[in-house]
């Protein structure tokens, strides 16, 4: 029974989080033979205040990226 979880920040659509469990459902049962009523897929939504990148609060980083941007 395979279990897949899923972390993604906030702000997932409705139709994309379906997408992404067609996708990895897909994959399962074409590369390891597994019947799609066996798998189970999780997908968490992380505040971006709650997750860390390069360095820094995920929030953090995309704004300043986002001022570079502005000025580049």
């Amino acid at each position: 029974m395979p279990y897949v979880n899923i972390q993604i920040t906030k702000g997932a659509k409705r139709s994309e989080k379906a997408e992404l469990v067609r996708d990895v459902t897909d994959s399962l049962v074409r590369v390891l033979g597994k019947k799609p009523e066996h798998i189970h897929i999780v997908i968490q939504e992380i505040e971006e205040a709650d997750w860390g990148y390069a360095g820094q609060l995920t929030d953090d980083y995309r704004r300043q990226s986002d001022e570079r941007s502005d000025r580049g």
